[in-house]
């Protein structure tokens, strides 16, 4: 008997799904994989010095609150998307293509409490604008 429960909780393990941001575009849903940073120490560290990002991944910075958020590109190999995303899971704005390896600020005019970063140009690739609702699923509870 407690094998087959351990074969149920293995199965139900392997079928759980990872985090995702789902986002609803004109062109139907489109799922992105997440990376989730929430403590200062990794929000801090974020995607700096890794030299690539692949299609369809994405890290994933969540805060407690809303707020006027700024990023930066410092040690950053590689060209992001940064997302920024309102407490209402909805598209604030989107700052596309920043480059790599610069201290310049980069915000959007609102409050955001998440701020996702993709590939450079995937965003307009996937139709990815301000304004669309994103799901988020599979987010661990102890993240939110």
């Amino acid at each position: 008997m407690w094998l087959v429960a351990l074969v149920a909780l293995t199965a139900c393990r392997a079928a759980t799904s990872a985090p995702t941001a789902v986002f609803q575009t004109a062109k139907g849903p489109v799922p992105v994989s997440l990376e989730i940073v929430a403590d200062d120490a990794s929000r801090t560290r974020g995607l700096m010095y890794r030299n690539h990002l692949d299609d369809g991944h994405g890290m994933l910075f969540v805060f407690d609150d809303e707020s006027d958020r700024a990023f930066w590109m410092k040690n950053t190999l590689i060209p992001l998307d940064m997302i920024f995303i309102g407490a209402d899971r909805k598209i604030v704005g989107i700052v596309e293509n920043a480059a790599p390896q610069t201290l310049t600020e980069r915000r959007v005019n609102g409050l955001s409490q998440y701020v996702l970063e993709i590939g450079g140009g995937l965003s307009a690739q996937l139709g990815i604008r301000a304004g669309q609702a994103v799901e988020l699923q599979s987010i661990p509870p102890a993240v939110f």
